[in-house]
């Protein structure tokens, strides 16, 4: 056996709190991810991934003339030598910037299946083939003039730039996603010849507010196309901030079929929906009944979307049809902005529009100083050469003799001409045949250029104004090249105003309309019965519960359901638990308080008028669409007081009311005699001193008043034997005798 291995000894041992460790490394961690994974650079819009590949790419030689290469050649090369990830998630990252669904301006020009807007991934990059568009060479431009700065890839054997030249505006251009540690980053793309007057306006005016350049960005331009439903005020305002979002809705045609039929043809997705996705997903709503206006939905694309959508009959709204899909699919997204890029390569910050676009044009004018002295470096060395070739010509024979003549010619000459090194070497390394007349003539007009492009530039570097000139004349230059009468430039996304849909329905068009009978037991429990039932006789219930409430319905219709504690709940009736079990408690629908329960349901009806109740007697007519609450914590309609409960919530139509107390007191009064509110304690429909308010109802006193006995049998009393009852709102009532025996209820 070997010697045991030992522990290292007690003085190679640091101690180190767990929680400052912890702390400092996933501060790393977080920071790595910022900078060299999630967030864009706001000066070239580009992640490291992305600007890795471009080089990578450049490198090979594959500009958008040269011809194509294998995508593992690529993808191998950027790998290998500066990006030291997967393979796949480079050729991932390589795809998406090829995709012209995918990406507003292409930075690759793929060749291959690079996949499709139906959501199918691309093909294995051994059989894929790629180069640079003339974005990716715009963005590109000026690298090998010192105009940006270089840092040691990952093994220090090359070197990898900071930020590209970036002569195109691709941050907004072609938009961003990422997801950091704590932040995050979702830039839409948008039109390259609106981003470019919004630059060009900036240059002029230095302080302008995103507001002011809202005039000429008008909002996203997505690669899929589409329609922008937001109003200009909440564009601007998000392009102000740097966060908000954009609803954007596909584009549909009808188109007519003859003799009265129609289709609807939808061209345009909205951006990042997978068409396949989007199919699936409306198939399904069909299946489950969820659009009764659609009949059937067909993909007949083939390099353009062309997706149909069949009515259920001639006689449908298209509007409504398409306002009921934009509720229920994809045919409408929501877009988020987040400006969350990297301030100058460097900070993390949420930006607006006005500074995205002076991060770009403040970089084009380190690239235009930075190409400028480099430019003004070279004009200087060939011009000490272009010198001193001149000083020879002028005695060439002497010249001719010294090489032949001296054993270390280059001092020779220096000494004899008081040359530089630079020059000697140029002139001995001049060949025979360009000591001609006429390349002494080609020397002093190279001379004279070069003095003069020289003079420019010192000109240019000195001067602002020269500067943002110049800058000025470059961004023409790219709007140009992608205007709105370019095919790649012209914009795509268009901004409308959805139509008015306030008076329509939409529960009916996303909502089959067929006939229910709905229940509620005494426990709370809820559910809906196919058809219209009258005989509730067979209907079986949870252990020891019982029926408290049905009525007919539909399945398009609201009901409204009042608590005990005076809260009024709105629940759809397509919702509710179909009549083959015993339902669902109402407390998994509604936010019900402890203590509290269900004390009366009944459909609501647009219009209509409603009489709520409690148990002290107190009450008001509402108006039914005062009632409806939106959400699932209600409306608190009746104040009650201290002890006592809702009990009753009836329709309100008639001329009289006729209230009853727990002990058989009764009491018809005018309707007029209650004043209508939305909401509050109410009026006294009925002085119950040692009893509760049991029943109420609102008739026509010449039809009479229906009540029903114990048996349940439906009887009416009329006006001549309620004479007794009539008097006025707030009595005591009379005792009800012979003439209502086995009095159960009011109504039919």
């Amino acid at each position: 056996m070997g010697q045991p291995v030992l522990p290292p000894p007690g003085d190679g041992i640091e101690s180190v709190e767990l929680k400052t460790a912890l702390e400092e490394r996933y501060y790393a961690y977080a920071l790595s991810t910022i900078m060299q994974r999630a967030l864009p650079d706001a000066r070239d819009g580009l992640k490291p991934v992305h600007r890795r590949i471009l080089h990578g790419m450049n490198l090979l030689r594959l500009n958008p003339t040269a011809a194509f290469k294998k995508c593992a050649k690529i993808v191998g090369d950027v790998m290998g030598d500066f990006h030291p990830h997967g393979d796949q998630a480079i050729y991932d990252a390589l795809v998406r910037l090829s995709q012209d669904f995918a990406q507003r301006y292409p930075l690759v020009d793929g060749q291959g299946n690079f996949g499709n807007i139906d959501g199918d991934g691309p093909a294995a990059y051994r059989y894929t083939e790629a180069r640079l568009t003339e974005v990716a060479r715009l963005l590109l431009d000026g690298i090998d003039e010192e105009t940006v700065d270089f840092r040691p890839s990952y093994n220090g054997e090359k070197d990898e730039p900071v930020v590209l030249p970036a002569a195109f505006p691709n941050l907004l251009a072609n938009g961003s996603q990422g997801i950091a540690v704590g932040m995050a980053t979702s830039i839409p793309p948008h039109n390259a010849a609106e981003l470019c007057d919004a630059a060009l306006y900036l240059i002029q005016n230095r302080e302008a507010s995103s507001e002011q350049l809202c005039t000429f960005v008008q909002g996203p331009d997505f690669p899929t196309g589409g329609i922008l439903i937001d109003t200009p005020e909440t564009i601007r305002e998000a392009y102000r901030t740097g966060r908000g979002g954009f609803r954007v809705r596909a584009r549909w045609a009808k188109e007519d079929l003859g003799r009265g039929t129609w289709n609807i043809v939808v061209t345009e997705i909205p951006y990042g929906v997978p068409k396949a996705r989007l199919i699936e997903k409306l198939a399904d709503l069909l299946q489950e009944k969820k659009l009764p206006l659609l009949a059937d939905v067909r993909d007949e694309s083939a390099e353009d979307v062309r997706v149909v959508l069949e009515p259920r009959s001639r006689s449908v709204d298209p509007v409504m049809l398409m306002e009921s899909l934009f509720r229920l699919s994809e045919l409408e997204a929501r877009i988020p902005l987040n400006l969350n890029v990297l301030v100058g390569g460097l900070v993390p910050r949420v930006i607006g529009l006005a500074e995205c676009l002076r991060e770009w044009v403040d970089h084009r004018r380190v690239v235009l100083q930075r190409r400028s002295t480099y430019r003004l470096g070279q004009i200087e060395r060939r011009l000490e050469i272009l010198g001193g070739l001149l000083i020879v010509y002028l005695d060439l024979d002497e010249v001719i003799r010294i090489i032949r003549e001296e054993d270390e010619p280059k001092a020779a000459l220096m000494a004899r001409f008081e040359l530089t090194e630079i020059q000697a070497n140029a002139i001995l390394d001049t060949r025979l045949r360009s000591l001609r007349k006429l390349e002494e003539m080609e020397l002093k007009r190279e001379f004279d250029a070069l003095t003069a492009e020289k003079a420019g530039i010192e000109a240019l570097l000195g001067s602002e104004k020269l500067q943002w000139t110049e800058i000025t004349k470059q961004i023409r230059a790219v709007k140009k090249t992608f205007g709105p009468d370019t095919k790649l430039g012209k914009r795509r996304t268009t901004l409308e105003n959805p139509p008015d849909t306030a008076g329509i329905d939409f529960t009916s068009a996303m909502v089959e309309r067929e006939p229910i009978t709905v229940l509620l037991s005494e426990k709370g429990w809820i559910r809906a019965l196919k058809g219209h039932v009258a005989d509730l006789s067979g209907v079986a219930f949870k252990g020891d519960d019982t029926l408290k409430v049905s009525f007919p319905s539909e399945t398009t219709q609201k009901l409204l359901l009042l608590a005990s504690n005076g809260k009024v709940f709105t629940i759809e009736a397509a919702k509710l638990p179909g009549g083959r079990g015993f339902g669902d408690p109402v407390r998994l629908m509604v936010d019900l308080d402890d203590g509290t329960e269900i004390v009366a349901a009944l459909p609501y009806r647009p219009d209509g008028k409603l009489l709520i109740a409690g148990s002290d007697g107190r009450g008001f007519i509402a108006p039914s669409d005062a009632l409806v609450a939106n959400t699932r914590k209600g409306k608190a309609i009746l104040g009650l007081d201290e002890g006592a409960k809702a009990v009753l919530l009836v329709p309100a139509e008639g001329d009289h009311v006729a209230v009853c107390s727990s002990d058989k007191l009764m009491l018809v009064f005018p309707a007029s005699e209650l004043t209508e509110l939305a909401r509050g304690k109410g009026m006294r429909l009925q002085r119950c001193r040692m009893s509760q308010l049991a029943d109420a109802c609102v008739f026509t006193l010449g039809e009479g008043l229906p009540w029903r006995d114990g048996s349940g049998q439906a009887k009416i009393a009329n006006a001549a034997m309620l004479e007794k009852w009539i008097g006025h709102r707030a009595e005591a009532g009379q005792l009800m005798s012979r003439s209502f025996p086995k009095f159960e209820r009011f109504g039919k």
